[in-house]
């Protein structure tokens, strides 16, 4: 598994949107255009930190995994991968951060991961699946449970 770069300059309140597909800079460009936009029926600013490196390209889950793992803040990262730049919705993907070592037992993590650690959020959904994470307001299986529900296996927004 390669080493990634650190991920430094978020603030406390970002969601971590990090581009591992670099085949496309308009879509990019699209999926940024759409994080940037205020969520919550236009009630909330976005706070979103990109990172937009080469370094990252191809990278997979369980080496983004390994290089945000020091960030103790941070439940959940996003990822910009071919999927989401070659989906008309742009879907990314949202991982949990959760181990099988922060459970209590095999049986606590098997609860919060019954279906399974990644599911996919429309660029709208990643507001409020980090805010709400952020917060402890919902789980991250709760937000999977709803992808895992959808005909198209996507979260949607609140």
């Amino acid at each position: 598994m390669r080493e990634l770069p650190a991920v430094v300059g978020r603030g406390e309140f970002d969601a971590l949107v990090i581009r591992t597909d670099h085949h496309d800079d308009r879509a990019w460009h699209d999926v940024v255009a759409a994080l940037t936009e205020p969520w919550g029926g236009g009630q909330y600013e976005a706070h979103v930190h990109f990172v937009d490196d080469p370094a990252w390209a191809e990278a997979t889950v369980d080496e983004v995994l390994a290089a945000v793992r020091t960030d103790e803040d941070l439940s959940v990262v996003f990822l910009a991968d071919r999927t989401t730049m070659q989906a008309g919705n742009h879907a990314l993907l949202a991982v949990t951060t959760l181990t099988r070592e922060d459970c209590e037992d095999d049986e606590d993590y098997g609860q919060l991961t019954e279906f399974g650690r990644e599911f996919r959020t429309i660029p709208a959904g990643v507001h409020d699946v980090y805010a709400n994470l952020s917060i402890g307001n919902l789980g991250f299986e709760e937000y999977a449970a709803a992808a895992h529900d959808d005909p198209e296996g996507i979260h949607r927004s609140l």
